[in-house]
């Protein structure tokens, strides 16, 4: 009996193992899609030429769905889609856009509810933009009010991010103020890009740039 139990024991250690093993495999699986669609939604709004842009985004919202649909429950999952379709609503304009930014808004606001900090502040500044530039009601969701809240608990989160800061200057620029604007459009010039989203970092510093000589 004694020398049976080193099998027994490896044998249910291998049994164990195996459920283990394919949830860490689906794990990567969609971290890898997940690496997919954000390396492509960069490559897309940094590179493809802008009358090209709203129907790679719309192709691109359209695969997002099928990942977001099979893991509800991931936060970067749903910020990613929900950033896809903010881009493709931006892209798109009028009222081709509402459906895209309003979906795009119930992601971002799902993805809080499961994380605070909406992936490192993207979801939150994603929703600033996204109330900044909808119209008001009663056609959509648009307060300018409701985009300074988004806007400060993103500044919250990451003080110094490029995007953070530009989105929230060319807010306050359209709001008409001026002074705050300046401060965040610097901000923006001098902060320093993330890793992972370089290329979309350095062309809104580009942007932040603009801004400031237009300020």
């Amino acid at each position: 009996m004694l020398r049976r139990k080193p099998f027994a024991v490896a044998f249910c250690l291998a049994l164990a193992a195996a459920p283990l093993s394919q949830v860490l495999a689906q794990a990567l699986e969609w971290e890898d899609e997940l690496f997919s669609l954000r390396h492509r939604w960069e490559r897309i709004t940094t590179e493809v030429a802008p009358e090209r842009r709203e129907a790679a985004l719309e192709s691109l919202a359209e695969e997002s769905e099928s990942l977001a649909e099979s893991h509800p429950q991931q936060s970067r999952v749903l910020v990613w889609r929900g950033i896809i379709l903010a881009s493709h609503a931006r892209e798109a304009g009028g009222l081709a856009a509402l459906g895209s930014a309003k979906e795009a808004r119930r992601l971002l606001e799902r993805a809080i509810e499961l994380d605070p900090e909406g992936h490192n502040g993207s979801a939150w500044v994603t929703l600033g933009a996204l109330y900044h530039r909808a119209p008001g009601w009663p056609v959509a969701f648009g307060d300018a009010e409701t985009a300074d809240q988004m806007f400060r608990r993103a500044l919250a989160i990451r003080p110094q991010g490029i995007d953070v800061n530009y989105y929230y200057a060319a807010f306050l620029d359209d709001e008409e103020r001026r002074g705050e604007a300046l401060e965040h459009a610097r901000r923006a010039v001098e902060g320093q890009a993330r890793k992972a989203r370089r290329a979309s970092d350095e062309a809104l510093r580009e942007k932040a740039r603009a801004l400031l000589q237009h300020l």
